[in-house]
This record gives C-alpha cells, sequence and structure tokens, in this order.
C-alpha cells in the first residue's frame, strides 16, 4: 500500500531491483514500473527491455500504462489531461520494440495497447487499430486492415494472434494461423454480439450477450470446447485462460473447464467444489 515493490527470482531476469512504484509490467525476462509520478523504471535482461536508456527522455513522467511481448515494451503517454496520448517503444526489435514503421500512427490518440508473444496492437480513439513487431505473430494486420479502420473496442491477444472486438460485435481477427484459424460455423457465431475475448496460448475464447461461449484455434490450447458445450451454451458471466485451458463462471455460481487438462482443463477433482 506504500507503493513499494519487492522481488526475487534469478537477478539477470528482474528478480533484484530497489524502485518503489505504482504498477509492474513484465517481459520474459525484464520489469517495467510506472512510478506515481508517471516515469517509468526498468531492471532485468537489457536486451529484452530492462534497459530503456534509448528513450529515457520519454519516459520521465505523463505514463499512464505499459505492456509487454515477450521482449518489448510499450507505453502509453497522456496528453495533458487526456489519459490516452502517444506510444514509446524499447526493448527487442523483434519483439515490438522498434515501432519507427508505424511512428506516425502512434503520436497522439492511442487509448490501450496489447500484445502477443512478438507484437504490439493499439487501439486509437477513432476506433482503429495500428500493429507492429513479429509480422507472423500479429504485427502485420494489413490481410484486415480494411475492418480495423473504425469501430474497434478491445484488443486481446494470445502468443501468436490478436482479436478484436468492434462495436457491432464481430470480431476481427490476424495474426498466426494456428490461433486464427476459423471454421464457417464459428465464423457465422462471431458475426455479432460478442462482449469479452480471452486467450490462451494458442486459442481463443468469445464470450457472447446471450451468454454463450464461442472458441477457436489450437485445439490443445482450449480451441475446441465441444466436450462441454452443452454447458456453453448459455449463463456464462466470465471467461479466463491459462496457457492451455479455460475456465468460464455461469450465472448459477458454477465452473466449467477444458483444454489441457495438466493446465487446468480438467477440474473433475475439485468438481464438487465449482457446482455453485
Amino acid at each position: 500500500a506504500n507503493g513499494s515493490v519487492v522481488t526475487w527470482g534469478d537477478a539477470k531476469s528482474g528478480g533484484n531491483s530497489k524502485a518503489g512504484v505504482a504498477q509492474v509490467c513484465g517481459t520474459n525476462c525484464a520489469f517495467a514500473a510506472i512510478k506515481a509520478n508517471g516515469s517509468v523504471v526498468t531492471w532485468g535482461d537489457a536486451i529484452l527491455g530492462g534497459n530503456s536508456s534509448a528513450v529515457a527522455a520519454l519516459l520521465t513522467e505523463g505514463v499512464v500504462q505499459v505492456c509487454g511481448t515477450n521482449g518489448a515494451f510499450a507505453a502509453i503517454k497522456a496528453n495533458g489531461s487526456v489519459a490516452y496520448g502517444s506510444v514509446v517503444t524499447w526493448g527487442d526489435a523483434r519483439f515490438g520494440g522498434n515501432s519507427s514503421a508505424v511512428a506516425a500512427l502512434l503520436t497522439e490518440g492511442v487509448v490501450q495497447v496489447c500484445g502477443t508473444n512478438g507484437a504490439f496492437a493499439a487501439i486509437k480513439a477513432n476506433g482503429s487499430v495500428v500493429t507492429w513487431g513479429d509480422a507472423i505473430l500479429g504485427g502485420n494486420s494489413s490481410a484486415v486492415a480494411a475492418l480495423l479502420t473504425e469501430g474497434v473496442v478491445q484488443v486481446c491477444g494470445n502468443s501468436f494472434a490478436f482479436a478484436a472486438i468492434k462495436a457491432n460485435g464481430s470480431v476481427v481477427t490476424w495474426g498466426h494461423a494456428r490461433s486464427v484459424g476459423i471454421s464457417s460455423v464459428v465464423a457465422a457465431l462471431l458475426m455479432e454480439g460478442v462482449v469479452q475475448v480471452c486467450g490462451t496460448n494458442g486459442a481463443f475464447a468469445a464470450m457472447k450477450a446471450n451468454g454463450s461461449v464461442v472458441t477457436w484455434g489450437d485445439a490443445r490450447s482450449g480451441g475446441n470446447s465441444s466436450v462441454v458445450a452443452a454447458l456453453l451454451t448459455e449463463g456464462v458471466v466470465q471467461v479466463r485462460g491459462t496457457n492451455c485451458a479455460f475456465a468460464a463462471i455461469k450465472a448459477n455460481g458454477s465452473v466449467v473447464t477444458w483444454g489441457e487438462a495438466s493446465s487446468g482443463g480438467n477440474s473433475s477433482a475439485v468438481a464438487a467444489l465449482l457446482a455453485e
């Protein structure tokens, strides 16, 4: 509560720190902390985001959000009294640390940034989306560019791809084929009514306004929910993911799980405790 942070673990990966902060975000091997005055402190692996000296002058004030991929950070700076604005990136260029190719689009109006393992996606105040980083992992959204020029209200990333919800309740996906492959049946269910999208390592789960859940992507990561499909047709109020499994809370207080058993997809051992 006093704003201090305690860290431990491998020092090279950020386990050793001495910085009081208000928010902490991490890459695979580094941390970035936003302090109460809006400045950012970084530590850990220098290449993977621990060294922010190249953009230090831009991180002394006004930072309101920091997001990390496996090896880079992206920070949103506020424009005056407005809690959104420009984006500053640092870290390994292979993971999105270099945003120079889209710099002109990131100078103002950014309201949210999220990442996959190696790419970033930024939502702007006008509802458009800007992407950069590893092209295969979502950094290149040219295939769906026409669908990302307006109306986007949320973007979610798993390890390999992004899924964006538009104001009309439809979903747009891009990135690695392993995570974005959608059958015609699933595609029809994502044309309207989606209110939330959650990701695991290689799959997505979308919750619709009618309380149903639609899944796609790598079956091993929870993309195939056919085993529990009858339990996901209504009443779902929240979905969360681990690395390779999902858990859905229903309105009656019960929990439904699917995906890789060792990642939480099999909750049979505690089923009686999750019935209500």
